[in-house]
């Protein structure tokens, strides 16, 4: 195949999700629907429904591990994109693969499910702020994941632009502060912070119930258009 027909390669490092909605299924999901080949790693298997998570399995490091290396050393990656790691061991293990291959990365603070349950063991948070979080080149948090990442969180734009620094501050090129928890009204603004210059994206506030996956599929949509080889200003508008 030539290199002009060749389709862009995405790999996402995440949970699987039985229902279907969200974590690897809904990241594989959103690159065929943007046109990107996607592959996957699964961290850890989740019982869940709509309802919630019902129970987690963690998958061996060894077998992440082997995962990626088995698709990096045939396929070849054009992006990562991480969400659940789950536990400080997994993490270990794909922060050495990625510090070895230094692909585009897109990170998806997973930490803690819409129904309440934790999908980041407590004493990993300070392993993914240390060992993720530098390899990034864009962050993906929510208002909840931006407290735990930077004790701060947002309630108005200019919280979302201060919090947004401090967590580029912690290493990754990008951040994109998720404005779906701020208190706006009838609108949504996402707050990216990329070489020390604000954007921002402002939406219209759907009245929504299922939300299901949304964080999940918006990192991968700029995953996915990172690997087509647009800028990060312009995934995450797209996206």
């Amino acid at each position: 195949m030539s290199a002009k027909m060749k389709i862009p390669v995405a790999l996402t490092i995440a949970g699987s999700d039985s229902c279907g909605g969200a974590g690897v299924q809904a990241d594989l999901k959103t690159f065929a629907a943007l046109q990107v080949h996607g592959m996957s790693v699964i961290t850890c298997i989740t019982a869940q429904n709509t309802s919630g998570v019902v129970g987690v399995q963690g998958v061996e490091p060894s077998i992440v591990k082997a995962q990626i290396e088995a698709v990096v050393d045939d396929i070849g990656v054009d992006v990562v994109k991480t969400g659940m790691l789950y536990r400080s061991e997994i993490i270990h293990v794909v922060a050495e693969e990625l510090r070895r291959n230094r692909f585009p990365l897109v990170v998806d603070p997973v930490m803690v499910a819409k129904s309440g349950a934790r999908l980041l063991e407590p004493d990993a948070v300070k392993n993914l702020i240390d060992e993720i979080l530098p390899l990034a080149t864009i962050v993906t948090p929510n208002v909840l994941e931006t407290e735990v990442l930077v004790k701060i969180r947002p309630r108005t734009i200019d919280e979302a632009k201060k919090a947004a620094k401090a967590i580029v501050d912690l290493g990754p090129q990008a951040v994109v502060v998720k404005g779906g928890h701020i208190p706006l009204g009838e609108k949504v603004v996402d707050v990216l912070y990329l070489e020390g210059e604000y954007r921002i994206f402002e939406g219209k506030r759907l009245d929504e119930r299922n939300t299901h996956g949304t964080g999940c599929t918006f990192a991968s949509a700029i995953a996915a258009e990172l690997a087509k080889g647009r800028s990060i200003v312009d995934a995450v508008g797209l996206a």
